[in-house]
């Protein structure tokens, strides 16, 4: 039972694969994050490099120690000119029962959408086969395969098979697939391709060529019809790997090889389990199989073995021609093996020398640490490779190729100035999603789409196109790469003296021919979340306004690590950073105009940014209704008067242009008037009823160029368009639409062909491609229902079963949002009753938007990579939005302000709308473990840590330490408790810790500084371990500090605060969590295997008052205030439940949780008079138990 929900979806991707999916000739990326799957589109757009410099340096902000150049972040764009750039566009998402393992694409021979489908494989053995439905447009699942069964169980001794990693691999030709689970099972999952049953089955192209026709007789068509229905996969089954080969004892890691006739995988293994403490007794006792399996006797035959392997190597990646073979990855060298059974390996760091005996090119000045780094082909028929360490760096593997046959490998790495620093953190997948593009998912940074270009192609490519007169079938691909380019490159000089220059700009030719890599486009990541903290938000209103409205709480979060380490803060409201207020009294309704003078729009000289120039208000009061103009400068709103706009007309129903922004319409209820440029009055367009005696009266109105919507209170519509001059005429309506009664109307420029199924060019000729929808009373497409509630809807096409034609359809999309309103009109007696409005506003600061007024407004945020979000705003009773442009404010907002003025605002600067939060990201650069609020100060407490290099001390006992003279050397972490001004969100202080000392808590607690006095005052207390090695017992410490005001330094005011250590105690064990407890201002500890009540006392010493035996290391240490119940989890047993008692001081336990729970968080969950507790598991659960001692 579910009986929660997410704050946020997932963010981390663990899964990547490429693949055409929704179609043949699609090009999708499908993302698993944990259990959300997501389908997404690549689309190439020309952006603003100026865009690409901001994101990437966005990116890089935490990078302090790898400045990286400019032009390697635009990729040698001039600012302010348009790139070509990859994006993603999100197509569908879906929550999955469980947690992704692996994925995989198949070929399959007959699916929905014509594309191939995709493999999904899940914890506890499980896979399934999906497919895109086009006519449902959602995944749908082809089959389940469960593989977790006892027969397949091995000795009792072996692990479970949920304490072994599950994952995927199938053969290049989709003859089969491979679930690798339990410690040593294998799955095999056939699946039916063409020629099957045919003489040829052993063809492949890369081997034997072009493949001759076949003859078919009428007899095998007419069977091979008749097998159309059958599924696509044959009868799978589970085989022992030792039954495969007696010598796979421990299996490592296996994949299926490219270029083989048959089903062909290898396998990393070894008949020894491997262990670094005996690396002295053994060594190099890794094998490489490769084994080719026959579907059909379900039997395999070895067809070579390389044996003496380096002990650390961890996976098998298979190579595509022109490499071929495979690459094996260890944690200090690479080993490529052809499929004869040649090897050539480097070592890229000095650990590699001491710790094998094989045959290594000597690279180790390189220093690389290929532990949880990943390896990509770069394009599917590159040669090279890209490396990416789990530090971010980048680097290329390149292959001497001597004729068919390897001779050697290199790596190099990328240098800064062309994007090797790029990355923050290290990749967890990679996947080519098109040529120089490749998308690298992480679990600890935002993951990117990554591009690459070479400087030297593109020179061959200029002489190439100099020398045949100009550059011919150029696809975007080629524009992509060609634009990476400087613009001297493609002036009309000479080739030769253009190659000259740039080799003589301190460029060498190796340099000219390396990659340049620069980011397309993110996906947003806040893990991994090690702690949260909720603390007061700063707003940017007046302190009256504060005092009128509630400002809520922020929630701050831990977020990254290494150099994208840093802070996620979540706003669960949008406020707009509000930049001027103009009082208009009485103001109901009001809209902002982009004019252009008629000449301008035959010359077009007017430019590009179509900033606004005008604001019409509508008013209202007791008894007069009235509108009135505004010309728009930088500082203030003129009234515009001595023109044909007359104020006394009425209020205004709707303003828009028409005749390519310069003819401007103004809606009354019983009129429409235009005006020019200057508003001069040029047509009165009266409204009238010839069959009834009563005028209607105009309810809405929807603009699109050049075409106005009117809908009548009486229930009809009128549709009016404009010609050359700005004249307005009606259009005639069909018979069908006389007899609806319509609620709501709208016009909508369909510039994507998202709704039209066939194309008239007649008909777009006279109006474009504008579509009209209306609601009628009978009911139809809600978009927000009576209720208030908003459902939103995506449109489709799929073509009708055994039709050619195409059919449109309706999905909805789920939404969460419950609103907290319902309808109230607003509107006076004399006027038309209305819902409040929608308003739709395109591009704001890159997202589509649509506002909702009323008491609880509210914004539909949508980004190309995310659903529609649903977030509302902090200030309440808005009425009217609208967009606005003007210079130095491109993305601003206008909208009337619950005291009735209007308000020039913004959307608040480094926020992200990806989610149902408003999220600012704060980078630091480093791994944070802990945080807590100090409220009196209004700033936070962080435990932060780096990387630093570990030399073994002098020590008597050891003399042979002095000796060590390896450069390499390990790291090791040391911690540094900071504290963060919320304000401006910068660094003000710090307290530095030892060597391998880290911060594992910190808790703001009101503490009792004297045993005599019993004051108390707000303190930080914060628990640390020193951890120093398997061999050792680890140390902890207790710190309690205060935050101090002092002299700030100067031109930095936020510096006012700073740390004041009050106690700090050595702790025998580590301590890992800590809670303030009982009445009296204590401290509850768990250290070691101990839980301990310590008060402060005056002469900076913690006293021990109570303690209960855990016996194991706690995780999680909780106390329900005021009552004296504690909750303790631990990592093996589960939950106690324990009292606290002050007279006499004991712990006393009350309960256990009756299964082992590996703990990883938990909390008090009271309802009434019942006790409930909620844990989080290390298997991604969540258990409810509750408390009932009777």
């Amino acid at each position: 039972m579910q009986c929660y929900t997410e704050l946020t979806p997932p963010t981390a991707v663990s899964h990547s694969l490429s693949l055409p999916f929704l179609s043949a000739s699609a090009n999708n990326l499908i993302v698993a994050k944990t259990s959300l799957l997501q389908v997404f589109s690549l689309k190439s757009v020309l952006a603003d490099s100026n865009t690409i410099s901001e994101t990437s340096t966005e990116l890089r902000r935490a990078s302090t120690t790898h400045p990286g150049s400019s032009a390697a972040l635009t990729g040698t764009f001039p600012r302010g000119e348009r790139a070509p750039t990859t994006k993603l566009v999100l197509i569908a998402q879906y929550e999955l029962s469980g947690v992704v393992t692996s994925l995989a694409r198949v070929k399959i021979l007959k699916s929905k959408s014509g594309g191939e489908a995709l493999l999904v494989s899940l914890r506890n053995a499980k896979v399934s086969l999906i497919e895109w439905d086009p006519e449902r447009y959602s995944i749908s699942t082809i089959s389940i395969h469960l593989y977790e069964r006892e027969d397949v169980q091995g000795s009792p001794w072996e692990p479970d098979a949920d304490a072994s990693t599950s994952y995927l691999s199938v053969d290049p030709r989709s003859r089969c697939a491979a679930l690798k689970f339990s410690a040593r099972q294998l799955a095999i999952l056939p699946f039916h391709q063409q020629g099957d049953d045919l003489v040829m089955d052993d063809y492949d192209p890369d081997i034997d060529g072009e493949r001759p026709e076949r003859q078919e007789s009428p007899t095998k068509a007419a069977e091979e019809d008749k097998s159309e229905d059958k599924t696509p996969y044959g009868a799978s089954f589970v085989v022992s790997m030792l039954a495969l080969d007696p010598t796979l004892l421990h299996p490592l890691h296996l994949a299926f090889l490219h270029q083989y006739r048959e089903p062909t995988f290898g396998v990393l293994s070894s008949q020894v389990a491997s262990s670094t403490s005996l690396l002295q007794e053994r060594r190099d006792f890794l094998t490489y199989t490769v084994i080719t399996l026959d579907l059909e006797q379900r039997a395999s035959t070895a067809l070579l073995s390389v044996n003496n392997l380096p002990y650390d190597m961890f996976r098998v990646m298979p190579l595509r021609l022109p490499i071929g073979g495979a690459l094996l990855i260890g944690g200090n060298e690479l080993v490529h093996v052809d499929q004869a059974g040649k090897t050539n390996g480097a070592a890229v760091n000095e650990f590699a020398k001491t710790s094998t005996s094989f045959p290594l090119a000597d690279q180790s000045d390189l220093g690389f640490r290929l532990e949880g780094c990943m390896i990509e082909q770069l394009g599917q028929e590159s040669s090279e490779l890209l490396l990416i360490l789990a530090t971010g760096e980048l680097a290329i593997v390149g292959f001497k190729i001597d004729g068919r046959s390897i001779s050697g490998l290199t790596l190099r790495r990328v240098p800064e100035q062309n994007g090797g620093s790029l990355l923050l953190a290290g990749p967890s997948n990679t996947s080519l999603v098109g040529r120089g593009r490749m998308f690298v998912g992480s679990e600890e940074a935002d993951s990117v789409i990554l591009g690459w270009s070479r400087r030297l192609d593109k020179l061959k490519r200029q002489r190439s196109s100099i020398d045949v007169g100009a550059a011919e079938d150029l696809d975007m691909s080629d524009m992509e790469d060609d634009i990476d380019d400087d613009d001297d490159l493609y002036s009309s000089a000479r080739f030769e003296d253009k190659a000259g220059e740039l080799i003589t700009n301190s460029e060498t030719p190796d340099e000219l021919d390396d990659y340049r890599f620069r980011v397309h486009d993110r996906l947003e990541n806040f893990g991994p979340i090690r702690s949260v903290a909720l603390g007061k938000p700063l707003q940017a209103c007046s302190e009256e306004s504060r005092r009128d409205q509630d400002t809520g709480l922020e929630l701050l979060a831990t977020s990254g690590r290494g150099r994208a380490g840093g802070l996620t803060v979540f706003h669960r409201q949008l406020d707009p950073r509000v930049l001027e207020n103009h009082l208009i009294a009485n103001v109901a309704r009001f809209w902002t105009v982009s004019v252009k003078k008629a000449s301008e729009v035959i010359s077009s000289a007017r430019p590009t940014e179509d900033f606004h120039d005008y604001v019409i208000t509508s008013t209202q009061s007791d008894e007069v209704l009235q509108s009135a103009a505004y010309s728009l400068t930088s500082s203030s709103l003129e009234e515009i008067k001595d023109t044909d706009f007359d104020p006394e007309a009425g209020i205004s129903i709707d303003v828009g242009t028409l005749c390519n922004g310069s003819c401007i319409v103004q809606v009354l209820p019983s009129e429409l008037r235009t005006f020019d440029a200057d508003f001069g009055l040029a047509q009165i367009f009266p409204i009238s009823d010839e069959g009834t005696e009563t005028d209607p009266k105009i309810i809405s109105a929807s603009f699109a160029d050049p075409c106005i919507l009117l809908v009548m209170d009486d229930g009809n519509i009128m549709v009016l368009r404009a010609d050359e001059s700005g004249d307005l005429d009606e259009v005639e309506q069909g018979d069908s639409l006389k007899t609806k009664s319509i609620k709501s109307g709208s016009l909508y420029e369909d510039s994507n062909d998202v709704f039209r199924l066939e194309s008239d060019e007649e008909i777009e000729e006279v109006w474009g491609n504008i579509l009209m929808f209306l609601l009628t009373v009978e009911g139809g497409l809600l978009l927000r229902s009576a209720s208030n509630d908003v459902i939103i809807y995506q449109p489709y096409q799929s073509y009708v079963p055994g039709s050619p034609d195409k059919a449109l359809h309706f999905l909805k999309l789920s939404n969460p949002y419950f609103t907290k309103t319902s309808i109230d009109s607003t509107y006076g007696d004399d006027e038309p009753k209305r819902r409040e409005p929608m308003f739709a506003m395109t591009d704001l600061s890159g997202y589509s938007t649509v506002f909702i007024a009323g008491e609880a407004p509210t914004f539909v945020i949508k980004s190309a990579s995310s659903p529609p979000q649903l977030i509302s705003m902090r200030e309440t009773s808005i009425s009217s939005m609208t967009r606005l442009r003007r210079q130095g404010l491109e993305a601003g907002l206008a909208y009337i302000g619950h005291e009735g003025s209007i308000k020039f605002a913004q959307l608040p600067a480094h926020c992200q709308f990806h989610t149902s939060w408003v999220t600012q990201k704060v980078a630091l650069g480093e791994d944070v473990y802990a945080l807590d609020y100090h409220d009196p100060t209004a700033t936070y407490v962080l435990g932060v840590s780096d990387k630093v290099e570990f030399k073994l001390p002098d020590d008597e006992t050891h003399p042979e330490w002095a000796s060590e003279a390896t450069s390499f050397l390990p790291q090791v972490e040391q911690g540094t408790i900071k504290l963060l001004d919320r304000a401006t969100w910068s660094i003000i202080d710090e307290y530095p810790l030892a060597t391998a000392e880290v911060v594992m808590c910190i808790k703001a607690m009101n503490l009792e500084i004297s045993e005599h006095s019993h004051k108390r005052r707000p303190l930080i207390v914060v628990g640390t371990a020193t951890i120093r090695g398997e061999d050792l017992p680890a140390q902890g410490r207790i710190y309690v500090f205060d935050v101090i005001p002092v002299v700030p330094e100067p031109d930095r005011a936020e510096t006012g605060h700073k740390f004041k250590l009050i106690a700090k105690e050595e702790i025998k064990g580590a301590v890992t969590a800590l809670s303030e407890i009982g009445t009296q201002g204590f401290v509850l500890a768990a250290q070691g295997q101990k839980c301990m009540v310590r008060g402060l006392k005056e002469d900076g010493t913690l006293l021990p008052v109570a303690f209960m035996d855990m016996q194991c290391y706690t995780s999680v240490v909780k106390e329900l205030k005021g009552t004296g119940l504690c909750l303790m989890g631990d990592a093996v047993k589960g939950v106690w439940l324990a009292g606290y008692y002050e007279d006499p001081y004991a712990l006393r336990l009350f309960s256990k949780s009756s299964s082992h729970i590996e703990v990883l968080a938990a909390d008090f969950l009271p309802d009434g008079k019942q006790l409930y507790l909620v844990i989080a598991d290390a298997d991604s659960n969540l258990q409810i138990l509750q408390f009932d001692p009777e």
